[in-house]
């Protein structure tokens, strides 16, 4: 079998400090400590013949399985949620780590990256939709739908910059591009920015939020805090949904 590359050689083509360091492009969390559990996972599968592609695929799986886990009742759903979404952050350095190092980006495994994303999101939502509803239909539910829309509409507002850039033959934004030039829309963007609140739209976040709600379930005996969560999910989601379409239109991203 092939020696295992040596970490400073693979850290450096497998994590290009331009990557990380955008603020776009880089999960918090992977900057915080999945980048380095990633770099040792991929140390191994770039001797295999595993592609990134497929790493992406397992990746899907993965974060739309966060969301059925929500289905099991009490805290051995949310902890599976939680779980498993750490495993989609992990796969989701993985499979660019062993695409850098292989030489086998593709537009193809870009696509699915992008689509696993918005999979996981939403059916992180719809999963608490359907334990708020104490695994039934109702008001509840169609609450977890609406919110797994507003997060499937917050990514589809960043992505489709990239798609208008790309049809008006313009490259891709830069992190300087992104800020508004209307002076109010940037005070009220730095004073969201510093409480960090839309960071639980999220999937990765979402699933703490979650799991903090499970463990208050169980101490309570009912379900109320997981609804009570997923109500704050909700009008956070659907107040980042405009506001995130403002940002966007008061910035230089489509100019």
């Amino acid at each position: 079998m092939v020696a295992a590359p040596v970490l400073e050689d693979l850290r450096e083509v497998c994590q290009p400090q331009a990557k990380l360091a955008s603020r776009n492009g880089e999960h918090w969390a992977g900057r915080l400590y999945m980048r380095s559990v990633s770099l040792r996972f991929t140390r191994q599968l770039v001797r295999t013949p595993i592609t990134p592609d497929q790493l992406t695929w397992t990746m899907v799986v993965c974060g739309v399985a966060a969301g059925a886990a929500l289905l099991i009742p009490g805290l051995t759903g949310a902890v599976l949620a939680v779980i498993l979404m750490q495993l989609f952050l992990l796969f989701d350095c993985v499979d660019g780590e062993v695409a850098r190092w292989k030489g086998q980006n593709s537009a193809a495994g870009i696509y699915v990256d992008r689509l696993g994303a918005y999979l996981a999101d939403a059916a992180l939502m719809a999963g608490v939709g359907f334990r708020a509803a104490e695994n039934g239909f109702g008001g509840w539910l169609s609450v977890g739908l609406v919110t797994a829309l507003g997060v499937v509409l917050l990514k589809a507002s960043t992505d489709l910059v990239d798609v208008a850039r790309a049809r008006r033959g313009l490259g891709v934004a830069d992190d300087e591009s992104t800020r508004p030039r209307s002076q109010g829309v940037a005070t009220v963007r730095r004073l969201a920015a510093a409480f960090k609140i839309h960071r639980v739209t999220n999937g990765i976040e979402a699933s703490l939020v979650l799991l903090a709600a499970a463990v208050a379930d169980t101490a309570t005996g009912g379900i109320e805090p997981t609804r009570w969560a997923l109500g704050a999910l909700a009008a956070i989601t659907w107040v980042m949904v405009p506001a995130h379409l403002l940002s966007i239109l008061s910035s230089s991203r489509l100019r």
